[in-house]
């Protein structure tokens, strides 16, 4: 009689990626989870606090509002996201609303050259703003901080030089201003909601920017780059093109809201955007985008300006003096990160 072996088992190590991952773990690993739940929060608090703002058109002010600062706050994220900060992002859409409005009034252009030629130079400005990152290896914040300060004394600067005044000279009733209106700026109504089409650009972009980094090659590189720039250009991402790419998307979108500014209100006053690239990053950062770079999300992103529309009207609605708005903003943007902290230190522990 012989005796049988048992059977050796199979010690091999198991790959993570055919591991079943339950929909909590899979719920807590997304980024935008703790600016979800802070916006609930949110919208729960001004709908007990202020009447009006059930009201649908309320619900349109507070979309109109959110999709101003969301706007830019996707490309933003996405910026932080592959590691790096743009400090000059809010100067830069007063930069093309600028050129847009003077280049067409002083060569008495049609309009669409003026603004053909304001997405030239405002491309232009990012791909600088990439290439001097990537050639000097300095930080971004003092590379951007630079272009802020240069973009904000040539806005003032130029305007005062050519117009006389710190505003720019109306340009309505020059041609293909109704046909750049309507694209930039133009408004309809659905269900008793004034729906404005920076609201549809808005979605837009966070489509596809949501896109791009979950489907897309491009995707990937900015989360390594991100991650750690050595460690992605070791594996063959081309770190100088992504980050370039990447500041080339703030300055279309800055494009875009500058073009909405300038069509929205005829003339443009040379001080504007300052202080508002603060907001672009807080929504970032509220929407689980990480300070560090490597983690976050365009939904986020989306989720933060949302956050920001309801506090700044929410706060109106209330009939609360406008000044604690700031206070709030602030509050917000330590109460998210903590959460958003909070959730990513749950997700690790579920693993």
């Amino acid at each position: 009689m012989t005796a049988t072996a048992p059977p050796v088992k199979d010690r091999s190590p198991v790959d993570e990626r055919l591991l079943r991952t339950s929909p909590l773990r899979r719920l807590l690993g997304r980024p935008e989870l703790g600016s979800v739940v802070g916006a609930v929060a949110v919208f729960l608090f001004f709908s007990i606090v202020a009447d009006s703002f059930l009201r649908a058109s309320s619900f349109g002010t507070v979309l109109y509002a959110a999709s101003t600062i969301g706007i830019m706050a996707v490309p933003v994220a996405l910026l932080m996201i592959g590691g790096e900060f743009d400090l000059s992002a809010g100067v830069l859409v007063t930069s093309s609303a600028l050129v847009s409005s003077m280049f067409s009034y002083q060569m008495t252009a049609n309009i669409w050259v003026g603004v053909l030629v304001s997405l030239l130079v405002t491309l232009a400005i990012g791909v600088f703003n990439g290439v001097m990152l990537t050639r000097t290896k300095l930080p971004s914040f003092i590379i951007t901080l630079g272009t802020f300060l240069m973009l904000t004394g040539l806005n003032l600067g130029l305007t005062k030089l050519i117009s006389g005044t710190v505003s720019t000279r109306t340009i309505a009733d020059m041609e293909g201003f109704s046909s750049a209106r309507a694209l930039f700026a133009f408004q309809f109504s659905l269900g008793g909601i004034d729906i404005k089409v920076t609201i549809l650009w808005w979605f837009g972009l966070v489509a596809l920017a949501t896109w791009i980094l979950l489907r897309t090659r491009f995707g990937n590189w900015i989360f390594a780059v991100g991650g750690g720039a050595d460690a992605a250009r070791a594996v063959g991402v081309p770190v100088r093109t992504t980050k370039i790419g990447l500041y080339m998307g703030v300055a279309f979108c800055a494009w875009v809201s500058g073009q909405h500014l300038l069509f929205s209100f005829d003339v443009v006053q040379s001080g504007e955007g300052v202080g508002n690239e603060l907001i672009y990053i807080i929504a970032a950062v509220i929407g689980g985008c990480l300070i560090t770079g490597g983690y976050g999300s365009a939904i986020g992103s989306a989720v933060g300006a949302f956050i920001f529309g309801m506090t700044s009207k929410g706060i109106v609605y209330a009939e609360w003096n406008p000044d604690w708005f700031k206070f709030f903003l602030g509050a917000m943007l330590l109460l998210a990160t903590l959460l958003n902290a909070w959730v990513r230190k749950r997700a690790e522990a579920t693993k």
